[in-house]
């Protein structure tokens, strides 16, 4: 006592930093899967609208996503994306940069990577939802009023899906503190001297 858990090799409070460490990796957690939330709701409602070739190009996009191993894309960001995104934080200090450069490329990364691959989950259960929602009255009547189809999705097909959205959006945040951590653990996530679950793991 007072040091409940213990320090580190360098004096530093584990029980403070354990604290900080889940703090950043749930919000990591929250920004991945708000990611996942925007990109995949999009996609999935204009898939299950447009239907026909559209919708079955868009699937075949899906199902080619779904076979590309995550872990070794995001090794292979952290290595590709390393010096160009460094460079580009370097340039830019001020603003969004200086943000993003606070984070480090381990966690820009990782954002990356669920801009790229995560979304798919979201993107199959939400046409799941619009393709159901569709041949409801409500939307019909929104067809003859000459309502627009971004419209139809933003007004009426969205707010009917939430359940579903929240459910798999909630399913993403453990996946993307997972995902963190395990890089972390590997000493490719969260930079030093930030703590993360999985870097305080490794120690």
């Amino acid at each position: 006592f007072p040091h409940i858990f213990g320090t580190d090799d360098q004096g530093r409070d584990l029980m403070a930093r354990t604290m900080y460490g889940a703090q950043v990796s749930i919000i990591i957690g929250i920004a991945a899967a708000l990611i996942v939330l925007i990109i995949g709701s999009i996609y999935g409602s204009i898939s299950g609208l447009a239907g026909g070739k559209t919708d079955f190009v868009m699937m075949r996009i899906v199902e080619l996503i779904y076979s590309v191993p995550d872990i070794l894309i995001v090794l292979l960001l952290q290595v590709v994306l390393k010096d160009p995104l460094q460079n580009w934080f370097d340039a830019h200090k001020t603003g969004i940069g200086g943000l993003l450069g606070d984070l480090g490329v381990g966690i820009v990364s990782i954002f990356i990577t669920f801009a790229l691959l995560y979304w798919v989950t979201m993107a199959r259960i939400v046409r799941g939802q619009v393709l159901q929602l569709k041949k409801q009255e409500f939307v019909t009547a929104a067809h003859a009023l000459g309502a627009s189809k971004w419209r139809i999705i933003k007004r009426h097909l969205l707010p009917n899906a939430v359940g579903a959205l929240v459910i798999t959006n909630c399913l993403q945040i453990p996946s993307a503190i997972f995902l963190e951590s395990f890089l972390s653990f590997l000493g490719l996530g969260v930079s030093a001297p930030m703590p993360s679950l999985g870097s305080l793991c490794s120690d």
